[in-house]
């Protein structure tokens, strides 16, 4: 596969190019790495195109998840205490997981609730998540888990890596694209979402 386009949102390339070089390469290389072409074995059962040969979104993940498994990247879960008070909401971001059920108990709730977020891959600072799922997982990353990670300190920079309008249409019905994504993006402002960001957008 190849990079074909690069949307750096808040800094986020130059940020991985100044600090980061070394990780920025070995992406490159695993994205160059997938021979996409291998994967193209899911035999659609849509109306609209009945028995062509698409890619597979579950094949492509495996073959990302191993080549990048093989270069130390590892899944990192992020866990939390969640509030419906914004003024304690504030006040969570950042302290560890056990001050956080502190704050709440001093606030007076009685049975704190502790949840999680979990990304693909985590390195030196730096999240990824490969992405050829719906519409709703690629929204939920760029607004929700790569903002939570970085406001709890866990990364200093996210990727997502999405395939092109081009390689979409080879795929199932309904999943994201990188031109799409990054319209939803730029539509909701040049500081939305506040995290440093890099989306890749790959093609065969």
């Amino acid at each position: 596969m190849r990079i074909v386009e690069r949307y750096s949102h808040l800094n986020g390339e130059e940020y991985l190019i100044v600090h980061h070089g070394a990780i920025y390469k070995e992406i490159e290389e695993v994205v160059d790495s997938v021979a996409a072409d291998r994967f193209k074995t899911k035999v659609s059962k849509e109306k609209t195109m009945p028995g062509r040969l698409l890619y597979s979104p579950g094949d492509l993940n495996r073959e990302f998840d191993r080549l990048f498994g093989e270069r130390e990247w590892k899944g990192r879960r992020y866990s939390y205490y969640v509030t419906t008070d914004y003024r304690t909401a504030q006040r969570l971001i950042g302290v560890s997981l056990e001050e956080q059920k502190e704050l709440l108990v001093e606030e007076g709730v009685k049975k704190p609730i502790r949840s999680y977020k979990q990304t693909d891959f985590v390195k030196e600072n730096v999240a990824i998540e490969v992405q050829f799922g719906k519409y709703s997982f690629v929204a939920y990353d760029l607004f929700v888990k790569h903002v939570l990670f970085y406001s709890g300190g866990v990364i200093n920079v996210g990727i997502e890596i999405l395939p092109m309008k081009s390689m979409q249409e080879e795929m199932s019905t309904g999943i994201a694209y990188y031109e799409g994504e990054v319209y939803n993006v730029l539509v909701h402002g040049r500081s939305n979402p506040p995290v440093p960001l890099l989306v890749l957008g790959v093609a065969p």
